[in-house]
């Protein structure tokens, strides 16, 4: 994937961090302070051994890379408006050559409880339809056809989906807060399945006398509900003519990071209680193979290890104009 991550990194033209999982746990800003210019810009980079997206690989178990940028206008002291765009390095089962996403929304703040709301929209360019060609035109997979994966699994040409989202964080205190986010698409991953995303997190981070000078640390977890809905016909299979009721799951993960300066370097470990059976169903993994995983919307009986256990480190670094390039 070396192409698709110099892609990335060129297409958003930026060299610096992490705004790139959608269901990351991520604070909305403290209340401006009075001084605090009305536009702001930061600009996002990362480079990761994995990128997992709600306990799921989205490259196939290999690194990845990210860039981004974000605007933001600040209204008043508490509501900022925002709008962004990331760029993620991918290996998907349609070829897609990256992810690309177009966010925006707004994020005011109540003292201690801040609340983001927005739009989140996940763009996969120059996919190709795996499937017949006659299955693909007529079931809506797509017009440009590749016939068939190496391992019989089929997958649309268009991926790209839309999602809107609420969170809200409190800061109980200078070392702990907690999160809940909820996310909904009305056809996850172009399926035609609808799928609500509830997350739960909690963040510790550590008293500055802990760490030396000008280090931070802290330690977060993450627990979340995908709620799955049912696929359209093009992925129909004996016994579900009309669509696969994709199996919802749990995801969690946990991990602890150090900050200095710009950069994060973030240690995490990822799990989902997805089947390699249903794993498959869900995912079209190209790499999926053998004939035991057999689930009532896996008949083929190919396993996927993309929802299992994995361990990431990410190397990040956000830079903000106003407050670091002042």
């Amino acid at each position: 994937m070396k192409k698709v991550a110099c892609m990335v990194l060129a297409a958003a033209g930026l060299a610096a961090s992490s705004a790139f999982a959608a269901d990351m746990p991520v604070k909305a800003p403290p209340a401006a302070a009075a001084t605090t210019p009305v536009w702001d810009v930061v600009v996002t980079a990362a480079i990761m051994n994995d990128y997992n997206f709600r306990g799921i690989t989205q490259s196939n178990h290999q690194p990845s890379a990210q860039s981004g940028f974000e605007f933001r206008y600040n209204w008043t002291p508490t509501v900022q408006a925002y709008a962004g765009i990331s760029g993620e390095s991918i290996d998907f089962p349609n070829r897609a050559a990256a992810e690309v996403d177009f966010y925006g929304g707004v994020r005011p703040t109540f003292g201690k409880l801040a609340l983001d709301f927005g739009v989140w929209y996940y763009y996969y360019p120059d996919g190709q339809c795996f499937n017949t060609p006659a299955l693909c035109s007529s079931l809506g997979g797509g017009s440009s056809v590749a016939l068939a994966l190496p391992n019989g699994n089929t997958i649309k040409q268009n991926l790209s989906f839309i999602e809107g989202y609420a969170k809200a964080t409190y800061t109980i205190n200078d070392n702990w807060a907690v999160g809940i986010q909820e996310w909904y698409s009305p056809s996850v991953e172009n399926s035609g399945a609808d799928g609500w995303y509830t997350v739960g997190n909690v963040t510790f981070t550590a008293p500055s006398s802990w760490l030396p000078s000008g280090v931070g640390g802290y330690i977060s977890g993450d627990l979340g509900y995908w709620a799955l809905g049912t696929t359209d016909a093009f992925y129909a299979i004996a016994g579900f003519p009309s669509g696969i009721p994709y199996t919802s799951y749990w995801n969690w993960d946990a991990g602890f990071g150090w900050t200095w300066k710009v950069l994060t370097l973030d240690l995490r470990y990822y799990q989902s209680d997805l089947s390699k059976g249903d794993c498959n169903a869900f995912t079209g993994d190209q790499t999926a193979g053998g004939t035991s995983n057999v689930t009532p919307i896996n008949p083929s009986g190919l396993g996927s290890d993309w929802c299992g256990a994995a361990f990431i480190a990410k190397l990040s670094a956000s830079i903000d104009f106003n407050a670091n390039l002042k």
